[in-house]
C-alpha cells in the first residue's frame, strides 16, 4: 500500500494466481430491550457499516421485536447460498455466526439422519439444528472458531457465545435498559448513550499487561465476552456460562506414544481447517510452527500451497528479526508458490490506522506485522492458516524455562549467587540481537530468581511491574484486575509448567495474540485459521507431562520431535524469533521524534493520566540500554496514538499527519 511500506520482492518465488470470487459471516452485531420493548433495528445500519471491513461482500439484519441483529458477510463456503441470518423451517430460530464450524460435514449428517432439513450449505446452519436437538448443551459438539447470537422466538431467549480458546472476539455493553453485542467495540460506540471513556481499571490492566486481559476492555461499560462462554438473554435476566476450560488432568503415555498422537492430531487439525470454497494460503515465517503448518497442508492438498512471509530491511535490528531465509527454506522443501516482502513500515502512518482497527491499544509489536503481511497475502487468497498457538500449547517461550535454569542457580553456593544477582543488574538490556537478547533474558531471571513462583513468572510477562504502574499513573485506580493471578487461581494442573501453560491460555493467548491476529487480518478482509488451537489438540497438549514438552532445556521438544521425518533437522533446532519488529532500535534511532512529540509534557499533560517525569525517565533509561523499554514505551505510545483517535475523536488519517509532522 503505498505510503506505509516499501517493498521489495525475491521474484525467483513468486507465482502469482489472483482470484476474482475473493469473499463466512464475519462480523455480528445486535441488540436486546432488557423490559421487551421493541429494539431500534434502525440501530444496527450503522453498526454494520463501521465494520464493513470484516465482511464486505454481504449484510443482513433480521428484528424480531425486542431483539435485532445483524451481520457483515466475507464469503467462503456456501458463497452463493450463505446468506445470513440463517433460520429455521419454522423461522423460530435465527441464527448470525462469526468464524468456521470445521467439523460441519460431520455434524450435518448426523443431524440429517435424525430428520433435520438444512435450508443452506453453510457450515454455521448447524447451530441451528443441534439447539434444536441438544438444547444449550449444543455447543460442547462444535468444533470451530467462531462468535455466534442465537434468538429462540418461540422462548424470547437470546443466546451469544465465543469460541472456546478466543479464537473470535465478542463485546458486550450492558446498560440496564438493552444488552447489546458485537464482534468489534467501534459498533458499540455508536449506539445513543455510549461514549469512548477510559475504564481506569482496564489500563491499569493494560500497563501491566500491555493489552486489557477481559472482561474488561478499555472502554468504561464495554465488556470483552472470556473465551468458552455463553451469555444468555432470558426475558430480561442475563447469565454469563463458562462451558470449557483447558483440562488440569494429567495423562500417563510413553514418549512415542505421546509422539504419535501429537502428530496425528496436528495434522488433523490442519487438515479440517483448510475447508473453504476459496483460496486458502498459510503464513510462513520458517519457524516451527509455521514450517509444520505448511508441511502438513502440502500433504492434503493437490496444487502448490501458496505460502507468505515478510522480513525487514534497514540496519543490523531489522536483519536480525529478518527470517525471510528460513521461510525460502521451507518453501522450496514443500514445492509452494512464495510470496515474500522485505518492509520499512511508515510508522508513522500505520499506526492510527491499525490501532482504530485493533480497537483497543496493545504493546505488541506483531500488531504492524501481521497487518502488513495480512494486506499482502489478501490480493491472492481470502483464507490464511496461521502458526499461532503452538508455544502456548508445547512450551515455545523462553520463560517456560524459568525452573529449569533456577534450579540448577539454587545449586550454586550462596555468596556466588549472590554475586552473579548483583552482576544481572549490570547487564544491558537490548532485544535486538541473538546476544543483546540472550542478556536481556538472563537479567530478567535473576532480578527474580527470589520471588515465589506465580510472581516470579508475572515478572516475565508484565510490562510496567506493580509498582512502576501505581507511579506512572496519577490516579491510580482503588481496585485493579489482577489478570494473572485469576488464571492462576483456575489454573488446578499439579505440573507447574502445564499451570504456566493454561495461564497463557486465558490471558495473552486470547487478549493479545489471538485479538491482534482476528483485528490486523480482518482489517484486510481475511480470514486467518489457527490448526494449533484446535480444542482437541489443546486438551491433548494440556495432558503432556512437563518432562515430554520440555527436555534439558530444549522448547517445544514433543512437537519437534512429532515432526522429525517432517520438517528438516535445521529448522527444528533453529532458535526461536518473535513475530515482531526492531520497535525498540528504531525508538533509538529513527522514531525518536515521534516518540517525543507524541509523550511530551504538553501531551502528557493535555491526556492528564500520567506522570511525565515518569515517562521522560523512561525514555532515557531506554535510550541507554539500562533497561528494555520497547514494550513500556510502546504501550505509552500506542496508547496516545488510540486516545487521539477515539477519546479526541479524530480521524486516523488525520492523526497521522500530526504524526508525521514530528519526525524530519
Amino acid at each position: 500500500m503505498p505510503g506505509c511500506w516499501q517493498s521489495g520482492v525475491s521474484k525467483r518465488f513468486i507465482r502469482i494466481s489472483i482470484q476474482d470470487s475473493q469473499t463466512t459471516v464475519c462480523g455480528i452485531y445486535g441488540i436486546i430491550d432488557l423490559h421487551g420493548a421493541a429494539a431500534d433495528a434502525g440501530l444496527l445500519e450503522a453498526m454494520g457499516r463501521i465494520t464493513r471491513h470484516r465482511g464486505p461482500d454481504d449484510q443482513g439484519i433480521h428484528a424480531d421485536r425486542e431483539c435485532a441483529m445483524g451481520m457483515r458477510r466475507l464469503s467462503i463456503i456456501d458463497l452463493s447460498g450463505g446468506h445470513q441470518p440463517l433460520k429455521n423451517a419454522d423461522e423460530t430460530l435465527w441464527l448470525v455466526c462469526n468464524g468456521e464450524i470445521y467439523n460441519f460435514r460431520e455434524l450435518r449428517k448426523d443431524l440429517e439422519a435424525q430428520g433435520h432439513r438444512f435450508l443452506t450449505g453453510s457450515d454455521c446452519e448447524v447451530i441451528i439444528h443441534l439447539y434444536a436437538e441438544h438444547g444449550d448443551d449444543f455447543i460442547h459438539r462444535v468444533n470451530g472458531m467462531f462468535n455466534f447470537a442465537l434468538w429462540d422466538a418461540a422462548r424470547r431467549r437470546l443466546i451469544i457465545g465465543r469460541d472456546r480458546l478466543g479464537v473470535k472476539p465478542l463485546y458486550v455493553r450492558n446498560d440496564g435498559r438493552s444488552l447489546s453485542f458485537a464482534t468489534e467495540a467501534k459498533a458499540l460506540l455508536t449506539l445513543p448513550g455510549a461514549s469512548a471513556e477510559v475504564d481506569h481499571v482496564a489500563l491499569q490492566s493494560y500497563l501491566r499487561l500491555g493489552y486489557v486481559a477481559a472482561p474488561y476492555s478499555m472502554f468504561k461499560g464495554i465488556a470483552k465476552l472470556p473465551p468458552a462462554s455463553l451469555l444468555i438473554v432470558d426475558r430480561g435476566k442475563v447469565e454469563q456460562r463458562r462451558y470449557w476450560r483447558v483440562p488440569g488432568e494429567m495423562a500417563s503415555a510413553s514418549e512415542a506414544e505421546w509422539l504419535q498422537r501429537v502428530q496425528k492430531q496436528t495434522e488433523e487439525s490442519v487438515r479440517m481447517q483448510m475447508v473453504s470454497d476459496v483460496p486458502v494460503g498459510a503464513f510462513l515465517s520458517g519457524g516451527v510452527d509455521s514450517s509444520a503448518v505448511v508441511a502438513y497442508m502440502a500433504r492434503h492438498s493437490a496444487q502448490p500451497i501458496r505460502t507468505y512471509a515478510i522480513g525487514f530491511s534497514g540496519g543490523a535490528a531489522d536483519d536480525y528479526y529478518n527470517e525471510l531465509p528460513f521461510a525460502r527454506r521451507v518453501s522450496e522443501l514443500f514445492g509452494t508458490e512464495h510470496r515474500e516482502i522485505q518492509v520499512k513500515p511508515d510508522v508513522a502512518q500505520l499506526l492510527p490506522k491499525l490501532l482504530w482497527h485493533m480497537d483497543e491499544p496493545i504493546a505488541d509489536t506483531a500488531f504492524i506485522t501481521t497487518y502488513l503481511v495480512s494486506e499482502f497475502a489478501r490480493k491472492d487468497v481470502t483464507v490464511i492458516l496461521s502458526g499461532v498457538g503452538g508455544d502456548e500449547l508445547f512450551g515455545g517461550y523462553r520463560r517456560y524455562l524459568g525452573n529449569h535454569y533456577l534450579a540448577r542457580f539454587d545449586r550454586l553456593p550462596g555468596p556466588l549467587r549472590r554475586a552473579a544477582t548483583r552482576l544481572g543488574r549490570l547487564l544491558p538490556a537490548d532485544r535486538h540481537s541473538g546476544v543483546k537478547n540472550l542478556l536481556r533474558h538472563v537479567k530478567g531471571l535473576l532480578a527474580s530468581a527470589d520471588l515465589p513462583f506465580e510472581e516470579r513468572y508475572l515478572s516475565y510477562v508484565e510490562v510496567f511491574g506493580r509498582a512502576a504502574a501505581e507511579h506512572l499513573l496519577l490516579r491510580p485506580p482503588q481496585r485493579c484486575h489482577e489478570a494473572i493471578a485469576s488464571a492462576f487461581a483456575q489454573a488446578d494442573s499439579p505440573d507447574m509448567l502445564n499451570r504456566l501453560l493454561a495461564v497463557d491460555a486465558e490471558t495473552q493467548l486470547p487478549d493479545d495474540l489471538l485479538m491482534l491476529t482476528d483485528k490486523m487480518s480482518m482489517a484486510t478482509s481475511l480470514e486467518c485459521r489457527v490448526p494449533f488451537l484446535d480444542h482437541e489438540l489443546v486438551e491433548l497438549a494440556a495432558r503432556m507431562p512437563e518432562n515430554i514438552k520440555l527436555r534439558g532445556g530444549v522448547l517445544k521438544y514433543a512437537l519437534k520431535k512429532s515432526l522429525s521425518g517432517v520438517l528438516p533437522d535445521d529448522i527444528l533446532s533453529r532458535r526461536k524469533r518473535g513475530f515482531g519488529t526492531p520497535m525498540g532500535a528504531w525508538l533509538k534511532g529513527e522514531l525518536a521524534p515521534l516518540l517525543a512529540s507524541v509523550l511530551s509534557e504538553r501531551s502528557i499533560a493535555r491526556r492528564g493520566l500520567f506522570r511525565f517525569a515518569a515517562v521522560r525517565d523512561l525514555i532515557a533509561a531506554h535510550a541507554r540500554n539500562a533497561l528494555d523499554g520497547t514494550d513500556p514505551l510502546l504501550s505509552l505510545l500506542n496508547f496516545e496514538v488510540w486516545a487521539r483517535i477515539y477519546l479526541d475523536r479524530r480521524e486516523p488519517a488525520d492523526v497521522a499527519a500530526e504524526l508525521k509532522e514530528a519526525l524530519p
